[in-house]
């Protein structure tokens, strides 16, 4: 029986870092992570079952090769879910560029897991849900959630899930400094697996980041911008630091990448305090309250560079349409 649902997910990014497996066969990450849902981009997807074959168009484009099988593998798990051994067609858009270290593969599987699991008649409570997205795309798991949300790491495959958290009034803002959204030269999978296999500072690295997140969850409860800030921008430089130790070293950043990097400080000098990440990928997010977000975005847009987005905490997934 042909059954379809719409969701639209979220892209989230994360405040102390998801770099690693320590299981890759169910995604289990080497370390719990934090991150903020963004209202400004997001992925929208629409499945529907009963196709002889699966088909996967995503902004327009049949996708083939690895990409499509990353869907057909997902899209296995919920028909073992569900019970079923019809295929599906799937229809995606993202307003977030594609593979270019904005988290698009974040809200492209917990889009993808609402709506599969919505149209196949399968009720998940969000924890499951979030669950089913980790194995598509580790970071997906907080995508489920709107605004703040933790990603434990676990032990298992039923312990590593996300769960919002509350906010209890950083009054958090992101400007995002677009570098390059073309797609990146080395996949977050790929890089990830390079750094945890070969950098003699990845070690170091998890057991600083388990550190960050115990003492984020702390500056998150006290609401202490500034602490939230320093441990952001410092959990994504050492993460990076690791990345540079790999065999062949792993580097996403460009010459605009260091120009917004050290504006961030100069902007911190002059009063206006704001802080840096970068995920895989060398375009370089701003975290500020949200009294900053125009100042900060103003001074970003001065630097000419390829574009600049603002965004505000954003909703978790929600099906917007389903039907028999």
């Amino acid at each position: 029986m042909t059954a379809r649902a719409t969701a639209v997910a979220h892209s989230n990014i994360a405040l102390i870092k998801y770099w690693g497996k320590r299981d890759t066969a169910i995604a289990l990450p080497a370390t719990s992570s934090l991150s903020l849902t963004l209202d400004a981009y997001l992925t929208r997807t629409t499945v529907e079952w009963g196709a002889e074959s699966d088909s996967v168009v995503l902004d327009g484009s049949r996708l083939n090769g690895e990409a499509e099988s990353r869907v057909t593998r997902f899209l296995d798990l919920v028909r073992r879910l569900g019970d079923r051994s019809d295929h599906a067609t799937v229809v995606s858009h993202n307003s977030v560029p594609t593979a270019a270290g904005l988290a698009s593969s974040a809200s492209g599987f917990a889009a993808l897991a609402a709506a599969a699991t919505a149209a196949a008649r399968i009720d998940l409570t969000p924890r499951d849900l979030s669950i089913l997205a980790r194995k598509g795309s580790g970071s997906a798991a907080r995508s489920v959630f709107g605004g703040l949300a933790v990603w434990h790491a676990g032990t298992d495959d039923a312990s590593s899930f996300a769960e919002p958290i509350v906010d209890p009034g950083l009054d958090l803002a992101m400007v995002v400094a677009v570098v390059d959204a073309g797609t990146k030269t080395i996949s977050s999978r790929a890089a990830m697996q390079l750094t945890a296999e070969t950098s003699p500072y990845y070690p170091a690295w998890v057991e600083s980041s388990r550190t960050d997140f115990t003492d984020m969850l702390d500056a998150v409860a006290r609401a202490d911008f500034t602490r939230v800030g320093e441990l952001t921008e410092s959990n994504a430089m050492r993460m990076h630091a690791s990345m540079l130790g790999a065999t062949p070293p792993v580097s996403y950043w460009q010459p605009d990448s260091v120009r917004v990097l050290q504006l961030v400080r100069d902007l911190r000098v002059s009063g206006t305090e704001c802080y840096a990440t970068m995920d895989a990928g060398p375009n370089v997010k701003i975290l500020c309250r949200r009294t900053h977000l125009d100042t900060v975005r103003d001074a970003v847009a001065a630097l000419d560079i390829a574009g600049v987005t603002t965004s505000l905490p954003g909703p978790g997934v929600a099906v917007s349409q389903a039907e028999t």
